[in-house]
């Protein structure tokens, strides 16, 4: 128990702690190469899901927010029966770090809007009174900031036998082209930790 608890605390400190210091440091757009040519904190914003991919509309968020809300609730009441049996460590971190993450996104949604004015490519966001913010609640935008583009090649002076469509709009081909956050970070961890060892701990 103490393990899983230590765990989720500190994945929504160090979330929240950079998600608050990209929303008041830099504009949309903004980044800070951490280490030149692979690794930026590149800002960037979405309505939802993990890896910057996102329902479309403000029903679609409501949607997917009330859906990450039963998630959670899914995933606590699973981590705690799991807690309970005396589940192996392991299993139990992965948990924990699935969960982490998924509230560390639900934050975002649920109250980023109510607390930060907008974010725009001009203009860095600051914190407003609760309630007088860019969106209402279960409306805010998932700040998003890791980015690593360990390959980038231009088209101009990409080998012939490279497919045209794996460019992007920009005439580049970039891997890892996503840019995501430490909550996404958690859930992918948690999950492919899961997958990989304790798959057979899930049969109940």
């Amino acid at each position: 128990m103490k393990k899983s608890a230590l765990v989720i605390i500190l994945v929504l400190l160090l979330d929240q702690a950079l998600k608050f210091y990209i929303k008041l440091t830099l504009p949309l757009g903004g980044n800070i190469p951490v280490f030149d040519h692979w690794f930026y904190l590149y800002f960037t914003e979405n309505n939802g899901m993990a890896f910057g991919m996102q329902l479309a509309g403000s029903w679609g968020k409501l949607a997917l927010s009330v859906f990450r809300i039963v998630a959670i609730a899914g995933i606590a009441v699973l981590l705690v029966y799991l807690i309970r049996r005396k589940s192996s460590t392991g299993l139990v971190i992965s948990m924990s770090l699935i969960f982490a993450g998924a509230v560390g996104n639900m934050i975002d949604s649920a109250f980023y809007g109510l607390i930060f004015s907008q974010s725009t490519f001009h203009s860095v966001a600051t914190l407003v009174p609760f309630g007088h913010g860019y969106a209402g609640f279960l409306h805010g935008k998932v700040v998003d900031m890791l980015y690593f583009p360990l390959i980038d090649i231009a088209r101009s002076g990409a080998p012939s036998w490279i497919p045209g469509f794996l460019f992007g709009p920009d005439g580049h081909l970039v891997f890892f082209r996503p840019i995501f956050n430490l909550s996404d970070t958690a859930i992918t961890v948690g999950v492919f930790w899961l997958l990989l060892f304790h798959r057979r701990s899930l049969k109940f």
